[in-house]
């Protein structure tokens, strides 16, 4: 591999790089970006070698698409229409059915692996970019069927140097479960956030006693939300399907207060504690 483009030198490619760096001595990285400064501190930070346009895919052996969703749906049929016929090009957004959905016909189709690591921080842009991040981490793949063998190979050698691990998932069922188990604990980050500004007029009270729990809980209200915004549009259905859910939950929990049956508010609480279980089986790998 000799040469490796980033589109979008941010969190989630430039983390990818920082790692990919280590066992392609050789290649040579080089960043695309829109924002001229981004571009820029991808280079100071070690991220990428040199800066590039999208017009240089032409030379790549390997292009990593890491933009908004909404942006990546008009970048990648460009990188397709220029990369060589041996590139494997790749995206790691949050949605996979728009674009997948997008490219259904390219001529070069199985050039493309849709992919989306479940792995980040509340952090964006080149300066939140680091080592490991992916680390016994999970890289979901869609339509692999749909991707050049050799080019599959590609990926899974790629994904075993990140040390990831890969599960397969159609588009829709990505779209789906990640609503509910990714989207969703953002919206709820972003309206308690929202709830607790409104509502807490003085900063330095929420500062002096907002405890562990509270700034665990809002975390990712700190997120980008030129990158949440059209992943919540792409992905409108299945987010309004997590929605209902929760709110339904919220309203019930709303009404043991206001009729004082805490035996229902202990209730749902003890139900709810099986998730310690689950994220302990989730952190073992299994």
């Amino acid at each position: 591999m000799k040469n490796v483009f980033l589109i979008g030198t941010g969190l989630i490619g430039g983390s990818m790089l920082l790692d990919l760096r280590e066992h392609f001595k050789d290649a040579v990285f080089y960043g695309v970006d829109q924002n001229e400064s981004h571009a820029k501190r991808a280079v100071e930070n070690g991220i990428v070698d040199q800066v590039a346009s999208i017009k240089d895919v032409v030379n790549a052996d390997l292009v990593l698409i890491s933009v908004p969703v909404d942006a990546a749906l008009e970048v990648l049929p460009q990188v397709l229409d220029l990369v060589p016929e041996q590139a494997l090009v790749m995206d790691v957004g949050s949605t996979k059915e728009a674009i997948c959905k997008t490219v259904e016909n390219h001529k070069n189709r199985r050039q493309f692996l849709a992919a989306h690591p479940i792995a980040g921080t509340e952090f964006s842009g080149p300066d939140a970019a680091i080592k490991s991040l992916f680390n016994d981490k999970t890289m979901i793949v869609c339509e692999v069927e749909k991707t050049a063998f050799k080019l599959q190979e590609t990926a899974k050698q790629l994904f075993d140097l990140l040390g990831m691990r890969v599960r397969y998932m159609t588009p829709a069922a990505h779209d789906r479960h990640i609503a509910f188990v990714s989207h969703l604990s953002h919206i709820s980050s972003f309206m308690l956030g929202k709830t607790v500004i409104q509502e807490e007029e003085s900063e330095r009270d929420i500062f002096d006693l907002a405890g562990s729990g509270f700034e665990s809980t809002v975390r990712l209200a700190k997120s980008s939300p030129a990158m949440w915004t059209p992943i919540f549009a792409q992905n409108k259905k299945h987010v309004l399907d997590s929605l209902d859910g929760y709110i339904e939950n919220l309203v019930r929990f709303r009404e043991s207060v206001n009729t004082n049956n805490y035996k229902a508010i202990y209730d749902d609480m003890e139900q709810t504690n099986r998730i310690k279980t689950i994220l302990k089986g989730i952190q073992n790998g299994k």
